[in-house]
């Protein structure tokens, strides 16, 4: 506890400021907490109100949700998320600091807007530029599963001008906790058992789809051993910590990028802008 002069205000040893959010009470600090005694002065401890601003932007934060294409087509509106205002915050903070009464601080947010809204999708989603499907055993329930799980993954996503696609990025890592399956994956050249066995059929799929809509293959890896679902050559080998299929976006316009599975049966299109000038193959 810090030693308060006799000079020093008397809201240090008795008010507090309480924070709420939505009507709820999100923290209560004492001044004296916050206090930073410089001789006979009390000033308020930035450094410890930069760490309560941190805490407070986790209750806070709700990311927002891109606008989308539904399985009919129909676009599906962007929800804006919440982020804390950060300087409203401090100098909301600061001046509740130095009233000489009790404070209650409403944390000040503003929005975060979605990266794809509804007008942006509805200009990519005119022209198919490239497409790829490719089939597989959907009596496999625990392969078709992971690829069902894979292609959701990358399904909707838009890849802006300039901007580099990670397959393992955007998929993520395949955990069983992600709810991945053990299937039959390719190790050196032999089959074996992992988690998360077949969704190199989704990344080579995603390849093929790529490449003939003229987008910039950045890495991609050859498996030790053919695979049936592509012609020899045209498969792109993924692994979590390892190979990894990239792509840039080096059009004007963004691209977005359709993946289904179902039925044995997997499909990703490229779409983009009616305005697109495509880099034919």
């Amino acid at each position: 506890m810090h030693t308060v002069s006799a000079a020093s205000p008397p809201f240090i040893e008795t008010d507090s400021i309480t924070v709420r959010y939505l009507k709820k009470e999100a923290a209560t600090v004492s001044k004296e907490e916050f206090s930073l005694p410089v001789t006979d002065l009390t000033f308020a401890d930035t450094d410890k109100i930069a760490d309560l601003s941190k805490k407070m932007e986790n209750i806070v934060y709700k990311a927002p949700i891109d606008a989308s294409l539904d399985s009919d087509g129909n676009i599906i509106p962007e929800k804006n998320g919440t982020v804390l205002d950060q300087a409203a915050f401090t100098a909301s903070f600061l001046q509740s600091f130095y009233s000489s009464e009790e404070q209650i601080l409403v944390l000040p947010v503003k929005p975060m807007y979605a990266r794809v809204d509804s007008e942006l999708l509805a200009n990519i989603k005119t022209k198919q530029i490239g497409h790829y499907v490719t089939t597989y055993n959907n009596h496999n329930w625990e392969r078709s599963h992971n690829i069902s799980l894979a292609a959701k993954a990358i399904d909707n996503k838009v890849v802006f001008p300039g901007e580099t696609f990670s397959f393992n990025s955007i998929v993520g890592q395949r955990t069983e906790a992600r709810g991945y399956k053990p299937a039959p994956v390719i190790v050196k050249g032999e089959l074996s058992e992992g988690v998360g066995g077949g969704i190199c059929q989704v990344s080579s799929t995603l390849y093929n789809a790529v490449d003939f809509s003229g987008l910039k293959v950045l890495r991609r890896y050859k498996h030790s051993k053919e695979v049936p679902y592509v012609p020899p050559g045209r498969d792109a080998a993924v692994s979590w910590a390892g190979p990894d299929f990239i792509f840039k976006n080096e059009y004007k316009q963004p691209v977005l990028i359709k993946a289904k599975a179902a039925s044995g049966r997997i499909a990703v299109r490229i779409f983009s802008s009616d305005s697109i000038e495509i880099k034919k193959k």
